[in-house]
């Protein structure tokens, strides 16, 4: 795994470049969560609200909305997709997004509307990592975990 600024990217994940990780799943499914960077950035996440399973949702719109004490905002889908499940423990300890980001805390679990486009608007390896850095070193982000 990739370290950065104390932040951790995993190699093996694909990335929106912005604020999601993505897993694809073995049954055409993307697994979706926050990156190290973005919870970070976020602060202590207090609040999750998520969409109904089964809802469609154009990419750019929101899947999930989580609140911290400095920021509200929507988790946009970076894919057209139809929400297949949510998270509940993170619904019910939204703060497990601060904990363990890549693992316990993933948020969505979406079936993309045609698996090319969701692979087309989703970057991985090495230059996911570079632009990772880079959104990193834009915000001056130095990771850290809280506590949940």
């Amino acid at each position: 795994m990739a370290e950065y600024s104390g932040c951790e990217l995993p190699e093996d994940l694909w990335y929106d470049l912005d604020y999601l990780w993505a897993r694809p799943g073995d049954d055409g499914t993307f697994t979706l969560g926050m990156t190290d960077p973005a919870q970070t950035m976020a602060g202590r996440v207090v609040a999750a609200t998520f969409r109904k399973v089964g809802t469609y949702r154009k990419a750019g719109r929101s899947v999930a909305t989580l609140e911290s004490g400095k920021w509200v905002g929507g988790v946009p889908a970076p894919f057209d997709a139809t929400i297949e499940r949510i998270n509940p423990a993170v619904e019910a300890d939204p703060g497990l997004v601060n904990v363990a980001p890549y693992t316990d805390a993933w948020l969505v679990v979406l079936r993309p509307e045609n698996l090319q486009d969701a692979y087309a608007r989703l970057t991985r390896g090495p230059e996911a990592i570079e632009a990772l850095k880079a959104w990193i070193d834009k915000y001056r982000l130095q990771c850290m975990r809280c506590t949940s």
